[in-house]
């Protein structure tokens, strides 16, 4: 859910923000507010989480952060991805604060709240910070669809279901979704 305010709302006032519990992030000076997620979303996260985090941990290839860790795009622009990776040779990004530019890859797991924004506002915004790679989880669907950065967007590479195995392009780590989509 979006919160117009009467001026554009930077990341110093988001640090003024209440810990109630909610998400919130700014995409081009607007205030956006989420509730807590479900939990199939949560399980869906620990299990993206575990498949492919402890593949990329373990092989030193990158660091792995859930929400909410703030990805300072830039003043204006403050999102937590459900999931984000680092790749290693970029490990000066990573602050104790925050995350103060793109992260390498970026995994949103839909949810009723959050679909519009993960599919049309946010995916913009990794276009423009060029995230070498989006996943976006569908659960009701039991479908991930893969963009890989190509020279202007954000370019689909595939949907993969429950029977399909992924390869991410970033990392080259590879996932058969049966063990995220299982109930």
């Amino acid at each position: 859910m979006s919160v117009k305010a009467n001026r554009i709302v930077t990341y110093d006032d988001y640090r003024r923000l209440p810990d109630d519990g909610k998400r919130y992030e700014i995409i081009e000076g607007e205030l956006y507010v989420t509730p807590a997620p479900d939990t199939r979303h949560q399980k869906l996260i620990v299990r993206l989480t575990l498949a492919p985090g402890n593949e990329i941990e373990k092989n030193k290839l990158g660091h792995v952060f859930v929400a909410p860790t703030d990805v300072v795009l830039s003043m204006t622009n403050v999102v937590q991805p459900d999931l984000c990776v680092i790749a290693s040779d970029r490990s000066r990004i990573i602050t104790r604060a925050n995350i103060v530019e793109a992260p390498d890859l970026v995994i949103e797991v839909l949810s009723e709240s959050t679909v519009a924004v993960d599919r049309g506002a946010k995916k913009t915004l990794y276009e423009q910070y060029a995230v070498r790679e989006y996943w976006i989880v569908d659960p009701r669907a039991g479908a991930l669809e893969q963009y890989v950065l190509g020279e202007e967007s954000l370019d689909l590479r595939g949907t993969f279901g429950q029977r399909d195995t992924l390869t991410s392009s970033v990392f080259g780590v590879t996932i058969p979704l049966e063990d995220i989509f299982r109930e």
